[in-house]
């Protein structure tokens, strides 16, 4: 996902192929860019558009696992139906004989916002001198805009993270990855949904949780988290994503996560209990301006009805607040 490929003139001329294959054997020169934690995403070339495609699926051994394709199916059809700037486009959803549930997509380039924090904590100048407090911030209120829209459809993310925010080579901003989507009216609220810890330790036990100065990835999953979410209760609405978008924002500018622990069970408790610094004393070196505090803090509130109760309130307080960021 790295590079677009060019457009040439004479790939728009052939007439419509004569035959075209169902489900995946549509698309030709298939090979994996990106693996994940449930899936596997390929590029291929599709003949009757005469474009390049991004295509998830899921890993061979999870194809036959409802849940998995549950999920699965939840992303292209939740993605899908958020049209929005800040989403990627889906194209194709289906069902392939070999290969098991799919979608297609917008194959896109750059990079997530998760591995830029990681090139700036460690010092890398054209990473520091290319994303700027202000894209940075910006960029989240990008991606805010499109959880103020998906909110207004009844969908709540709940994993907003940096490894879900993905920054264009060209400007773009998109938010990934609607797969826990929570949306309003299906069986699953009619059900608690408590986050499973055992698979997080177990997790954690291949691979301890690492820092943004780390190598690798991350479980980021239990770091973004909402008290809500943590505890289980059934009161999960726009304002847990709002507390996610707090600790992105508090990581954004601080350049450190305002809850980590030494590990999941700890991280837990200090979502749920421990008072944090506001971002400015985390980092006094970064220069953040007050009124950032402020928003971060408000966000960060235990109880929802403390916190922002709109994402649109929110992303209103931060565009007024990045022209500060402008003055260090």
């Amino acid at each position: 996902m790295q590079n677009e490929p060019h457009i040439i003139l004479s790939g728009t001329d052939p007439d419509l192929p004569r035959k075209v294959a169902t489900g995946i054997g549509r698309y030709s020169g298939l090979r994996e860019i990106a693996r994940g934690g449930n899936g596997v995403l390929k590029a291929g070339f599709d003949p009757v558009t005469g474009r390049t495609v991004a295509i998830k699926m899921l890993h061979p051994e999870n194809r036959g696992v409802p849940n998995e394709r549950r999920r699965l199916l939840r992303e292209a059809r939740v993605t899908a139906q958020l049209q929005h700037p800040n989403t990627v486009p889906v194209y194709d959803i289906g069902n392939d004989l070999v290969h098991g549930i799919y979608f297609t997509m917008k194959r896109i380039s750059g990079e997530n916002l998760f591995e830029i924090l990681k090139k700036i904590a460690r010092g890398d100048q054209q990473a520091i001198s290319r994303f700027s407090p202000v894209n940075r911030v910006s960029a989240l209120a990008d991606a805010c805009q499109c959880l103020a829209y998906a909110h207004t459809r009844g969908v709540i993310h709940r994993d907003v993270k940096p490894e879900n925010i993905w920054l264009g080579n060209f400007g773009e901003v998109y938010l990934l990855d609607w797969g826990t989507a929570k949306v309003w009216g299906s069986m699953e609220d009619q059900t608690v949904t408590r986050y499973d810890a055992t698979q997080l330790r177990k997790a954690e036990d291949e691979q301890q949780l690492l820092t943004l100065t780390g190598g690798g990835q991350r479980p980021g999953t239990p770091l973004y988290m909402s008290p809500e979410q943590i505890q289980g209760t059934r009161s999960i609405d726009e304002r847990s994503d709002i507390f996610s978008v707090g600790v992105c924002l508090y990581e954004l500018l601080a350049i450190r996560e305002p809850f980590r622990g030494a590990n999941i069970d700890q991280t837990f408790q200090n979502i749920i209990s421990a008072d944090v610094p506001p971002p400015s004393e985390k980092s006094p070196d970064r220069h953040i301006p007050k009124a950032a505090d402020e928003i971060v803090m408000r966000a960060l509130k235990k109880k929802p009805t403390d916190r922002y109760q709109s994402m649109r309130e929110l992303i209103e307080d931060m565009r007024h607040m990045i022209p500060q960021l402008e003055q260090d």
